[in-house]
């Protein structure tokens, strides 16, 4: 069986690689945008009180 292979070796002549090209620069739009949305965006962060130090222990030496 013998399928047309479409967007191989010039099968379509010019618009191959206009189409390829569209491609290219619709996945760059997607990433821009997907970039811009999240620079943009606070981060969702939950409030945690400080931790307390744990006190010392003999024998263990506090590194600071």
């Amino acid at each position: 069986m013998n399928l047309p292979v479409m967007l191989a070796h010039g099968a379509l002549g010019i618009w191959d690689e206009v189409v390829f090209i569209l491609i290219g620069l619709i996945f760059l739009g997607m990433m821009l945008i997907s970039w811009f949305r999240s620079r943009m965006s606070q981060p969702l962060l939950e409030e945690e009180p400080p931790a307390e130090p744990a006190p010392a222990q003999p024998g263990h030496v506090r590194l600071e």
